[in-house]
């Protein structure tokens, strides 16, 4: 196991996630000084800063254009922008913290926040915020959900751009030319899975992520299948990952691979999933609002929906939390002024909108919010309905653990991959994943006493 290679990082955290949204949802070193002893400095608020974006690739339009504004808004500042893959941000960031070569300013998403924060990072964001034109500005829960995802000491280490939820996707008009209902519970969503799947004219019912970023979404199938509403028992020391309810959801969900699904979907992440949907006969699509715009680009508005997860016995949705994203003031910085003027400007209203509407995804700045394109938008809409009707439990997974990230990326990505190919079995999957966060949470607990 991996656990114990990574103890010496780990920090005290923070008491679990909170709801977030309703639509999910550090100690720094000794001496204060964060990643490599480096305070940076404030600067003179002028010249250049480096921000990078922890979705490079996919937002890298909607970040330039925002970057376009900052600077005609600011012509005595240039902002370097840098994409970076969400699949290799991580790791770019922890080479950075030990040979130096961190930026001013960084995508910092609830899912990876721990770990960059018990490391000391990043700088504490509270007094700029409550000193801002921001203030009072952005969503409160996705303001909590960033804190209680940053560390114990309640402190705001990430300012939030947006919220995302799980969308099930599916082609309306290959629904109705096979005379299938709309997937809305899992018993249709599997039934038409089958039903559309025609190996031999390369048409498929389903896409299953089987690349980076497959456990999250393998969770929001079991725990959608399974009714459970906690990431924990009632100790809140256990898992229920490994529940038998659970071990029986994901047998079902990865007996999906290959028998309706393309068989290169092993290697797919996000972005090569996607693609092959927008651009094929597959029936549907688990992802989230992110891709919306993606599928309207490639299909039209007329044949696709967007609808939120489907529902279990009794019309019951239970899903898992997506993490909040935003940005972050890494410590070591040496313009901060400059870098917090780039992050206040990015969630400001305006270039918020911009861009939210942009990925599909909902506005952190409460004005944004309110914007017209978000009722047009029907999956936005239909996730916050659904999530404010009181239809949908989320399950919160455990950001807060320093090494979720690395546990639920590069730690079992692998071993997901030998279940779907039939190497492993679902229960010791699940076992070992159980281990491996039983253990994390434990020593969490050991260290917030």
């Amino acid at each position: 196991m991996k656990i114990s290679n990574r103890r010496s990082r780990r920090a005290a955290t923070a008491v679990a996630l909170g709801a977030v949204l309703a639509l999910t949802a550090t100690a720094c070193g000794d001496d204060g000084s964060g990643a490599g002893g480096d305070k940076g400095a404030d600067g003179s608020g002028k010249g250049k800063i480096v921000f990078w974006d922890n979705n490079g690739g996919v937002r890298t339009e909607a970040w330039k254009a925002i970057i376009a504004d900052f600077e005609k808004a600011n012509p005595d500042i240039k902002v370097e922008y840098v994409g970076i893959a969400s699949t290799e941000y991580q790791s770019k960031v922890d080479t950075a913290l030990q040979g130096g070569g961190l930026p001013d300013v960084g995508g910092v998403g609830a899912a990876m926040l721990a770990g960059f924060a018990a490391q000391g990072a990043l700088e504490p964001l509270d007094e700029r915020l409550e000193k801002s034109s921001l203030n009072g500005k952005l969503n409160k829960d996705m303001v909590e959900s960033l804190k209680a995802a940053g560390g114990g000491d309640d402190k705001l280490y990430s300012i939030p751009t947006s919220a995302n939820n799980g969308v099930l996707y599916y082609r309306t008009d290959l629904f109705k030319k096979a005379g299938l209902e709309e997937p809305t519970t899992w018993e249709r969503f599997f039934t038409a899975a089958d039903k559309l799947t025609n190996k031999g004219k390369n048409e498929f019912g389903y896409t299953i992520r089987g690349g980076a970023g497959s456990i999250a979404q393998a969770l929001d199938a079991m725990y959608g299948q399974s009714g459970i509403t906690s990431f924990w028992d009632s100790s809140g020391e256990k898992t229920t990952v490994n529940d038998p309810k659970n071990v029986a959801a994901l047998e079902k969900y990865a007996a999906l691979y290959k028998k309706v699904t393309p068989a290169a979907d092993l290697n797919n992440d996000f972005t090569k999933m996607v693609a092959q949907w927008d651009s094929g006969t597959i029936g549907m699509l688990n992802h989230n609002l992110g891709s919306y715009q993606d599928h309207v680009k490639a299909l039209g508005v007329d044949k696709f929906r967007g609808i939120p997860q489907p529902t279990g016995p009794g019309g019951k949705r239970v899903q898992v939390s997506n993490p909040v994203d935003g940005m972050g003031l890494f410590k070591s910085s040496k313009n901060k002024a400059a870098a917090w003027k780039f992050i206040e400007f990015a969630t400001s209203k305006a270039e918020n909108s911009k861009f939210n509407e942009s990925a599909g995804q909902v506005p952190a700045n409460t004005d944004a919010a309110k914007d017209a394109w978000i009722s047009k938008a029907e999956p936005t809409k239909l996730a916050a309905d659904a999530l404010s009707d009181g239809s949908t439990t989320i399950v919160q997974l455990p950001y807060y653990l320093p090494d979720w990230n690395t546990i639920s990326k590069a730690d079992n990505e692998p071993n997901f991959q030998k279940v779907l190919l039939g190497k492993m079995s679902a229960k010791e999957f699940l076992d070992t994943l159980a281990e491996q966060l039983n253990t994390a949470q434990e020593e969490w607990n050991q260290q917030k006493g």
